[in-house]
């Protein structure tokens, strides 16, 4: 059959395309219609202006200052909120990950567990911060906690998708030369897991470090707290100070951590 009788007898589904066009214009019309827009406010130009000029104009102050409120200090603290969460969150997500996965554990268990990661899952991380400071008070730690109950949701749903993937022929060949289960674990399930978690990880990581800044600003620590009351009292030059050391942060963390996670999944440099 030659190219032109196949493309002749292509499917003809033009009526599902403009099906799916419009239903696409329907949902915009009926979003579009429920977003009213009244123009910039006059303190919302004036917080832009500020932000604008705090940037061209930083408190070198705080930004190389050695005390509890300088900008050092608190991504120090941002920077080990995240550490933590991420480490505790990922060592947490292992067992529940593998009685998550239908080729370790009964369907029924495995189901039983997603159940749980679904829900860790579904309450966004500043709703969790809100709930944990009423039990362990603002500060660091509750942004410890945080992460790391975020973290768990997020990793255990890549790391069963890794644990499902396994090549179940490298165990059967361990088992038949007479393996033991740790020899198997060691040998058969480490190897193929190690870098995919290590990556998962890393991932996260990178996402904390920007939520921990969020979650200052509902009193779990880090540098967001410092921020958001140096934005209230209009101090434009703090503000510049911070936005600068989170902007640099994050360019740094970004950088290295694509570097590690490509030479996992791929091998570069």
């Amino acid at each position: 059959m030659s190219v032109m009788e196949v493309y002749e007898n292509r499917p003809r589904k033009l009526w599902v395309r403009i099906l799916i066009f419009c239903v696409l214009l329907a949902a915009v019309w009926w979003s579009s219609n429920g977003i009213s827009f009244n123009g910039i406010a006059q303190k919302g130009a004036e917080v832009a202006s500020g932000i604008f000029h705090g940037l061209t104009h930083p408190d070198l102050k705080i930004m190389f200052g050695t005390t509890t409120e300088d900008v050092p200090f608190l991504i120090a603290q941002t920077i080990a909120i995240a550490l933590l969460g991420t480490v505790i969150g990922g060592i947490v997500a292992i067992p529940i990950s593998f009685l998550a996965s239908t080729n370790v554990v009964p369907k029924g268990i495995a189901y039983l567990f997603r159940a749980v990661i679904l829900l860790i899952r579904t309450i966004p991380s500043l709703v969790w911060a809100l709930v944990w400071i009423r039990v362990t008070g603002p500060g660091a730690f509750c942004g410890v906690i945080t992460q790391s109950v975020c973290s768990i949701g997020m990793i255990s749903k890549m790391y069963i998708t890794a644990i499902e993937d396994l090549d179940t022929g490298i165990l059967e060949s361990l088992d038949a030369c007479g393996c033991t289960t740790f020899q198997k674990i060691r040998c058969g399930i480490l190897p193929q897991l190690s870098a995919s978690f290590i990556s998962t990880i890393i991932y996260r990581f990178d996402i904390n470090l920007k939520d921990a800044t969020t979650l200052g600003i509902v009193g779990a620590g880090g540098i967001g707290a410092s921020m958001l009351m140096a934005i209230n009292s209009r101090r434009w030059a703090m503000v510049g100070s911070f936005l600068w050391a989170l902007i640099v942060l994050v360019i740094i963390i970004e950088y290295f951590s694509t570097r590690i996670r490509a030479r996992l999944a791929h091998g570069r440099q």
